[in-house]
């Protein structure tokens, strides 16, 4: 009898103990791990989140850049392989379910292995060439491309990223065969296109507007369907002359598998509230992000149709990871 009243009390601390461990989490520091070099547009978001949830939740948040290649999977690893508690955390762009398309060796299962917390935002990028390249709208610059080749290299701030993707599209439907570059983040593509090493990159705007901004990058075009308010002088690649075409860059939040329903619903909640701050939205906004904060649920589905989207594209441009 001395035995079954403990095994009932231990049961009934393991039941009580995730409803406490969700009260009061978090206790102790909280790693957002950003899979990519700082600088880029997957780390600007992050540091927005962050910055915002030390203060509504508590100073325990810290942004860590886990880079090393692989498109995001160094990093991605860290945080499939840790403890479901909370405190180790990935925000990273649509990128990492593109990468099972991509490579045969992925250490992890980019579904299973991950614990959807929320659609974070969406935003469209910018084309940009070099300020030397003499067009002025991405109709003229492919014009140029057609003439000369082999004076042309396309970049991309990583394989199979939403730079990548619109890339590729960007080639199939104007017709264009050119080089392409994939680096190893936003930074050194940018650094690249600024110098002229490079002709050609689509970005996403929080991280290659303020460079067309200071006259280092020269806009070509945007890849949403309407101009953009935060840039209403850079027209749309429909604009440009291929009908319908739409391409946004989304970025997320994850948590390793079997992460608690409590605790992911705290997290959720967490970082819809700082979306939902006018300040924060219009701080988005200005940077081409539409905030979203969505449900795990409804993250989850997204995950799944932008799966199947990517792999097509991915199929019939035959990109593969080398």
């Amino acid at each position: 009898m001395r035995q079954i009243a403990i095994l009932v009390l231990a049961c009934a601390v393991l039941a009580f103990a995730p409803a406490v461990s969700a009260q009061d989490y978090p206790t102790r520091t909280v790693t957002v791990i950003v899979p990519f070099p700082p600088g880029g547009s997957v780390d600007g978001v992050a540091r927005i989140i962050v910055d915002q949830l030390n203060q509504s939740v508590g100073p325990r948040f810290i942004v860590e850049n886990r880079a090393g290649g692989a498109s995001g999977n160094v990093g991605a690893n860290v945080v499939a392989k840790a403890d479901p508690d909370g405190y180790t955390l990935l925000l990273t762009a649509s990128l990492h379910v593109v990468n099972p398309f991509l490579y045969k060796n992925v250490p992890f299962d980019v579904v299973k292995d991950f614990t959807p917390v929320t659609l974070i935002a969406a935003g469209p990028l910018i084309v940009s060439t070099t300020p030397s390249v003499p067009a002025n709208n991405l109709a003229d610059f492919f014009d140029l491309v057609r003439k000369e080749p082999q004076k042309y290299t396309f970049g991309t701030t990583s394989i199979g990223s939403a730079s990548h993707l619109v890339i590729e599209l960007l080639k199939r439907e104007a017709h264009v065969d050119t080089l392409v570059i994939a680096y190893k983040g936003t930074g050194p593509a940018l650094t690249d296109l600024m110098s002229g090493q490079i002709q050609l990159l689509a970005d996403p705007m929080l991280s290659s507007l303020p460079q067309v901004q200071g006259g280092r990058i020269k806009a070509l075009a945007i890849t949403s369907l309407k101009r953009q308010a935060a840039a209403p002088d850079i027209p749309t690649v429909e604009e440009s002359g291929l009908p319908g075409f739409e391409f946004v860059s989304w970025y997320g939040l994850w948590g390793p598998k079997d992460l608690p329903a409590d605790i992911t619903a705290k997290l959720q909640t967490s970082v819809a509230k700082v979306l939902a701050q006018p300040d924060i939205k219009a701080r988005l906004t200005a940077l081409g992000f539409e905030a979203i904060g969505s449900t795990p649920d409804y993250f989850a589905n997204y995950i799944a149709s932008e799966m199947e989207k990517y792999g097509k594209i991915i199929h019939d441009a035959n990109i593969k990871a080398e």
